[in-house]
């Protein structure tokens, strides 16, 4: 498992239930095309896992 990954924001959240913004809002991510970087760790993966759709992740 890498470090790190990066997270950038692709999609928009109009019209997507709140607890996928509320997700998307906890990964640090607020504008579009907007990147994070987070640790590698279980949690933020389920959360990754949940907006898949939403965001694009690199692998540092």
């Amino acid at each position: 498992m890498a470090n790190k990954l990066q997270i950038t924001l692709t999609r928009s959240l109009i019209g997507r239930p709140k607890d996928q913004r509320d997700t998307v809002k906890a990964l640090g991510l607020r504008k579009l095309h907007q990147t994070v970087e987070k640790p590698d760790h279980p949690s933020i993966r389920g959360m990754i896992k949940k907006v898949s759709h939403l965001v694009t992740v690199k692998e540092l």
